[in-house]
């Protein structure tokens, strides 16, 4: 196979790739590769191809498996030179490259040997020994004849294809050498137009980093937008550009058109986080202009769908062109992402801001209807008859229906569809039946405190509210039945909510089970076994989410109110006894028939002595004076043992102070009916007594109200 030589004139200085990769080709397919060489150009480096050598032993090594191949150097037009002082230089560069070559690792230590077997031949000058010349080539032919021979020039034969796959073998071989990229060097002025326009674009970048208008506009793009920036840095990366073109102009086409794209890349890399900063500014402020607009519109009352569509087309608009404003021209980057992002984000506070006004309006009406039921709710259940339930229906219907008619009219602006509009109304109605039945729990906790309470104002009250005065006259019993009954009732009211139109026996339970007094008996006879309607923990026809108090509570409930009330219907017969006993002050009528027979000797006596009377009439005044004074029939309504105390305590500042008013008395001028005189005295001291009683009894109560005492005596 005759292959081009190297440095060829006809593919001239741009194409020196293919004599690499043809020399690699003729070695990887040939078992003897003959080498022509000047016998004056060995030891030069170029002439003597050593750099071409040395980059097919080194892509060889590593493209293909090692195997021994011939390499003939022919030294052609031979000197005087003996070839013996040719070749051991030769052998010797040869060597040196060999050397020089990187290795893998797994011929690291391999030598030249292992991979070829070097021979020398020399030839003469063709023109001047022609026959010589023709000689030596015979000779060398003659080596040819016999080259796969053991010890023959074809070396060991290891890599052997077959005639028949040696086409296949040459196409995989030639395609595994064009996709090497080491053999693919570029020529000499290309090479030099790489080095420069690269050192043009380092330089231009260098100067673009340091331009002062860039450093301006970067350090004010990180803390805000910046007016005209997207022209400012156009301007600027032009400027950069241009003087690339200017300089770089005589080299390479190629290599400078390659290398002015790089450096434009670079620079747009460099600028790309100030434009992205920028876009984030103009987005931000954008989306914060939108919501200051939004919510000014939603504050002047415009509608919710309106202002939100009317504010997003028009800051859409605004970011649209703020954002053409920061268009770089050398960069074809795209923003649709930054606008949708600002879409998004508007969109979310749309969403956001509908469901905060919503959600306060729904607390706002949430809030009214609580109001407007819960205290009308408690006071219904407070005075709990039998159509408290009615009227909390009616009131829960009315209040409803009012909360949802405004809350309709507060949503119209929100362009929402019917189910979400059924949802809201529907929760706003559910909210409100929430209320009562919480309310309605919530006072079933107290039931028991209202139940007294009723039954303290009917039983210690009047028909006209009064408080009533035990005088002995009344029917306890009956008083006490009445109000029980309406404690019963209260309690039959609070036991279930009744929102529906289901009726319940609630009611005629509770009071055949608690009032009936066979049913009590009953109980209270051992000997029968009687049917407890209230040993559940569930009403007939109540489902438990409507029960409030379950009968077996309500039992335990009616056992505890009784007990609690029981010391109240005590009290008040214990007032109604007292009461009788404070109004009866005549003696029995056997012990009136025994004073008058056993004092008939007495009397007598009295009726023929008047003096006896006398005496008897002073003893009177005198004890009805102590009596007012002393206040005893007051004194004896806390008991006997605390009125006799009290009495001990202020007997004798009692006694004294009659004794002085006797004196006074007695210390006036005489008149001329003296026994006038001295029964007026009598009446004006006994009237003072009178006047003075509260004084006297409570002047008496302490040592300190003793001094108080004895001072007014003084006065006196």
């Amino acid at each position: 196979m005759d292959l081009e030589g190297t440095d060829g004139r006809e593919r001239g200085e741009d194409d020196t790739a293919f004599e690499k990769q043809s020399a690699l080709f003729a070695l990887a397919v040939s078992d003897i590769v003959l080498i022509n060489m000047w016998c004056h150009d060995i030891g030069r480096e170029q002439a003597a191809n050593k750099p071409l050598l040395k980059t097919v032993f080194q892509v060889m090594m590593r493209l293909f498996s090692p195997r021994k191949t011939t390499l003939m150097f022919v030294i052609r037009d031979k000197t005087r030179t003996p070839l013996e002082n040719l070749e051991p230089v030769l052998r010797e560069d040869i060597q040196k490259i060999w050397d020089s070559v990187p290795k893998p690792e797994a011929h690291k230590e391999t030598p030249l040997s292992e991979f070829f077997n070097v021979e020398v031949v020399a030839l003469s000058s063709y023109e001047e020994k022609e026959e010589q010349f023709k000689e030596q080539v015979a000779s060398l032919r003659q080596r040819f004849f016999h080259s796969i021979a053991p010890g023959g020039l074809a070396g060991d034969r290891r890599g052997v294809v077959p005639a028949s796959g040696f086409s296949f073998s040459a196409q995989e071989i030639w395609k595994v050498i064009k996709e090497n990229k080491d053999l693919d060097l570029p020529a000499h002025k290309v090479m030099v137009a790489t080095v420069r326009c690269e050192e043009i674009a380092n330089e231009k970048y260098g100067s673009f980093v340091a331009n002062e208008k860039w450093c301006q506009m970067k350090e004010a793009v990180e803390s805000g937008p910046v007016s005209g920036f997207g022209k400012k840095l156009s301007a600027i990366l032009n400027i950069s550009l241009s003087e690339y073109d200017a300089e770089a102009i005589y080299f390479d086409e190629g290599v400078r058109s390659a290398k002015r794209k790089q450096l434009e890349e670079k620079l747009l890399q460099l600028v790309q986080p100030a434009h992205q900063s920028m876009l984030g500014h103009i987005r931000s402020g954008t989306l914060e202009k939108f919501k200051e607009a939004f919510d000014k519109a939603l504050n002047a009352g415009e509608g919710f769908s309106l202002a939100a569509q009317t504010c997003t087309q028009f800051y859409m608009a605004q970011f649209d062109e703020w954002r053409a404003d920061a268009v770089i021209e050398q960069a074809n980057w795209d923003t649709s992402k930054v606008r949708d992002k600002l879409h998004r984000d508007i969109d979310a506070h749309i969403a956001s801001v509908h469901a905060a006004k919503l959600s306060e309006l729904t607390s706002s009406f949430e809030a009214k209807l609580n109001a407007a039921l819960s205290g009308p709710v408690e006071a219904l259940l407070d005075g709990a008859n039998s159509e408290t339930w009615s009227a909390i229906k009616k009131l829960l219907l009315r209040e409803t229906e009012s909360a949802v008619a405004g809350f309709c009219n507060a949503i119209c602006g929100f362009d929402m569809d019917e189910q979400s509009k059924d949802k809201l109304i529907a929760s706003l109605e559910n909210y409100g039946r929430g209320v009562v039945e919480a309310k309605a729990r919530e006072e079933s906790g107290r039931v028991l405190i209202r139940m007294k309470d009723r039954f303290s104002m009917l039983f210690s009250h009047d028909s006209d509210s009064m408080p009533r005065i035990w005088t002995g006259k009344e029917d306890i019993r009956a008083i006490t039945k009445t109000a029980r009954s309406a404690s019963l009732k209260l309690l039959s009211v609070m036991a279930a909510i009744r929102l529906d139109d289901d009726v319940d026996n609630i009611e005629t339970t509770l009071s055949s089970a608690l009032m009936d007094a066979k049913n009590n008996a009953a109980i209270k006879d051992r000997s029968i076994i009687p049917f407890d309607p209230l040993a559940s923990n569930s009403w007939e026809k109540i489902s438990s989410s409507r029960t409030l108090i379950t009968p077996v509570q309500c039992k335990s409930l009616w056992r505890q109110f009784k007990t609690e009330t029981e010391y109240t219907v005590t009290q008040a017969i214990s007032a109604q006894e007292a009461h009788k006993r404070n109004n009866n002050w005549l003696p029995p009528p056997w012990a009136i028939a025994a004073l008058v027979v056993l004092g008939f000797n007495e009397f007598m006596t009295l009726l023929r002595n008047p003096l006896y009377l006398g005496v008897i009439f002073v003893g009177f005044l005198l004890i009805k004076a102590l009596w007012v004074q002393l206040d005893i029939s007051g004194e004896f309504r806390n008991g006997a043992l605390p009125g006799l105390l009290s009495l001990s305590s202020k007997f004798v500042p009692t006694i004294m102070n009659l004794l002085k008013k006797l004196a006074e008395e007695g210390q006036k001028p005489a008149t001329a009916d003296p026994q006038r005189n001295a029964t007026k005295s009598f009446q004006n001291g006994s009237s003072s007594f009178s006047d003075s009683s509260s004084s006297a009894s409570s002047s008496v109560t302490s040592p300190k109200q003793g001094t108080e005492y004895s001072n007014t005596l003084k006065d006196d």
